[in-house]
């Protein structure tokens, strides 16, 4: 037999007459019904469910080795940078008098 603990409970007074009439009708004391109902909520008897499990499907998002998952908003800012970097050097590029991109 397991060792019993002594705590203190606040119940809702709608849950808590519910287990005192259910006391009254098993004729058992009121600790042993909230004891049964709480082993009832979560023992074996809860493992077996009305509805089954949802199914979750994995995806695989194909980020390449070396991305670090919890740093995504730190490489979207720097392929960001690097869009921007680029932009402005080809920018400055066609600006350049006598560049060959110029027509």
């Amino acid at each position: 037999m397991m060792p019993e603990m002594r705590t203190t409970l606040k119940l809702d007074e709608d849950l808590a007459g519910l287990l005192k009439r259910r006391a009254r009708e098993l004729g058992i004391p009121f600790k042993e019904v909230v004891k049964l109902n709480n082993s009832a909520g979560i023992g074996e008897e809860s493992a077996t469910r009305r509805h089954p499990a949802p199914k979750t499907m994995s995806h695989s998002f194909g980020f390449s080795p070396g991305i670090d998952l919890n740093k995504l908003g730190q490489r979207a800012d720097e392929l960001e940078a690097e869009a921007f970097a680029a932009k402005i050097h080809d920018s400055a590029r066609r600006k350049r008098p006598g560049s060959r991109t110029q027509r």
